[in-house]
C-alpha cells in the first residue's frame, strides 16, 4: 500500500476508457505500414512538465526505431481498481498496459497477458535486474512483463534530531532495539519532539504492521495462503516494542491514530525523528512540508531480517502480434530500464529542477546499477550521501500479503489499541486478528 497509489486510487473516479478502440485487436499495423502499440500511463495534462517529457521520449523513441508508432493513452493514476478487470476482461486493454506488484500474479493465472519470454532476453541488462523483481513477473518459467519501478521500505530519520540529541547520524539504528533507545533520546529533546512515529488508520497502520513484521522475519499468512501467520512470536515482538516506546518511553508523542500526511507533516516541521517509507516520502515532505533534503536520510529496515516490496510494471496485451510485442518490449526498455533514457534521463530531470540522486528506481545490481548511480551522481541536486547506507545494503524483499486491504483493515484495529490503550493485550489482540483473517481467506478460496 504504497502512499501515492493509495492517493492516486481516491482520485481515480475520472478515468476513461478513452482510446479502448485503440487496442491491439486488430492487426497493429498503422495507416503507413508501422507497428502501432498503444501505451497508457501518459501523465495528464495537469502534470505539464511530465507530459512534455514522456512526448519528448515518443519522439526520441520513434525517430530511433522508425518502423514502430507509439499511441500513448494518459491516465492518472496509471490503472484505476474500478475498471483495470473490466478492460482485461473485455479485450479494451492497451498493447502495453501497466499493472502494480500486487496484480501481476491474478493477470498471469487469468491468462490475460501475452507471454514474452523470448523477448525479454533482447533488453540490454535485463539480467543485472534485481531477481527479486524479474520473479514477480515469472510463472512456471514464463515471463509475463517487465517492471517499471520497484521500491521497498527503510528508516526516514531527521539528522538534525539525531544530532541535537546526541546520536551519530552517520550511523543510523540497525535494529528494532536502537530504534527504541534513539527515540527516547529524541523524545527527550522535549518542546513536543517525538522519536518515532507509526500510523494506525485508514489501513494504514496494518500496512506498517505489515512491514514491521516483514524486519522481524515474520510472515502475515502462510505460503500457501490459507491461513493467518501473525499470532506468532514476531507479531508479540513488534507489538510489544511499539507499546514500550508508546507507554514506558513516551517516545512516541500522545497524538496517536496517524496516517501518512500526518506523519509527512511532522517531519517535515523538524519535531519527529524517525518512521518508516520508502524513499519516495523524502520529496514529499520536502515539496509539501517545507522539510530540507540536508537533514532527511533513509536507512534500511531495522532488523534486515525482511521489507516490504512494491512497484509497478507493464505487461503486454495477450492479443498482441509478435511485432508489438518486440515493439512494446523496445519501448518499455528505452522509458523504464536503460540508465539515460526516459524516465532515467536524470540530466533532464534535473534541468526540470526534479530530485536526482534518491535511490530509485532502485531496479538493478551489477554493471547497470553502476551505470544508472555514475549518472544519477553527475546530476545530483540532493545529498546522495543520505541515503547510501539504504542503497548498499541487501535486505530481502516481500510483496504485500494476499487480500491486503482486508487484512490490513484488521491489523488497524490492533495497531491503534496498542499505540491508545495502555492496558492493550497483546495475545488476545493477536489471536482475534488472526481468526478474522483466517475468515477472510476463506471466504476468498
Amino acid at each position: 500500500m504504497r502512499a501515492t497509489r493509495a492517493v492516486g486510487a481516491a482520485l481515480a473516479a475520472g478515468l476513461l476508457l478513452a482510446g479502448a478502440a485503440c487496442t491491439s485487436s486488430d492487426d497493429g499495423k498503422s495507416a503507413d505500414g508501422k507497428v502501432r502499440i498503444t501505451v497508457n500511463c501518459e501523465p495528464p495534462k495537469s502534470a505539464a512538465i511530465d507530459r512534455r517529457s514522456f512526448e519528448e521520449d515518443i519522439a526520441i523513441f520513434e525517430k530511433q526505431n522508425p518502423d514502430i508508432d507509439v499511441v500513448a493513452h494518459d491516465a492518472f493514476p496509471c490503472m484505476d481498481p474500478k475498471t483495470f478487470d473490466a478492460k482485461l476482461a473485455g479485450g479494451q486493454m492497451e498493447t502495453v498496459f501497466y499493472v502494480y506488484f500486487t496484480d501481476v500474479a491474478n493477470v498471469i493465472k487469468r491468462k490475460q497477458a501475452a507471454d514474452v519470454s523470448e523477448y525479454v532476453d533482447a533488453v540490454k541488462g535485463y539480467g543485472d535486474i534485481q531477481a527479486s523483481v524479474t520473479d514477480i513477473f515469472t510463472s512456471d518459467g514464463k515471463t509475463y512483463g517487465l517492471p517499471r519501478t520497484n521500491y521497498s521500505m527503510g528508516l526516514i530519520y531527521n539528522k538534525a534530531l539525531f544530532t541535537k540529541a546526541g546520536l551519530d547520524a552517520s550511523k543510523p539504528p540497525t535494529t528494532w532495539e536502537e530504534v527504541r533507545a534513539a527515540a527516547k533520546k529524541i523524545a527527550g529533546l522535549g518542546n513536543g519532539t517525538v522519536g518515532y512515529a507509526d500510523y494506525s488508520a485508514s489501513n494504514q497502520g496494518g500496512w506498517h504492521f505489515t512491514a514491521e513484521m516483514y524486519s522481524q522475519g515474520g510472515t502475515m499468512v502462510s505460503e500457501d495462503g490459507k491461513s493467518a501467520t501473525v499470532n506468532t512470536p514476531q507479531g508479540k515482538v513488534v507489538l510489544q516494542t511499539l507499546k514500550d516506546m508508546r507507554w514506558t518511553d513516551d517516545s512516541m508523542g500522545s497524538k496517536q491514530l496517524l496516517q501518512i500526511t500526518d506523519v509527512q507533516q511532522m517531519m517535515g516541521s523538524g519535531k519527529l525523528g524517525m518512521y518508516l517509507s520508502a524513499p519516495d516520502n523524502i520529496p514529499e515532505v520536502v515539496k509539501k512540508y517545507q522539510g530540507s533534503y540536508d537533514d532527511l536520510a533513509i536507512a534500511p529496515m531495522p532488523g534486515a531480517k525482511g521489507t516490504l516490496l512494491g512497484g509497478d510494471g507493464y505487461m503486454f496485451n495477450r492479443k498482441a502480434t509478435p511485432e508489438q510485442i518486440r515493439a512494446g518490449v523496445k519501448w518499455v526498455e528505452f522509458q523504464n530500464l536503460t540508465p539515460g533514457t526516459g524516465a532515467n534521463n536524470w540530466e533532464r530531470a534535473a534541468k526540470n529542477k526534479a530530485p536526482v540522486g534518491l535511490p530509485q528506481p532502485n531496479l538493478w545490481t551489477g554493471a547497470t546499477a553502476d551505470a544508472d548511480n555514475k549518472l544519477k551522481a553527475q546530476f545530483a541536486n540532493v545529498p546522495v550521501e543520505n541515503y547510501q547506507l539504504f542503497q548498499t545494503t541487501e535486505v530481502p524483499g516481500k510483496l504485500e500479503p494476499p487480500q491486503a486491504q482486508q487484512i490490513y483493515s484488521v491489523m488497524d484495529g490492533v495497531m491503534s489499541s496498542v499505540l491508545t490503550n495502555r492496558n492493550a493485550n497483546i495475545d488476545r489482540l493477536l489471536s482475534d486478528a488472526s481468526d478474522k483473517i483466517d475468515r477472510l481467506l476463506a471466504n476468498q478460496r
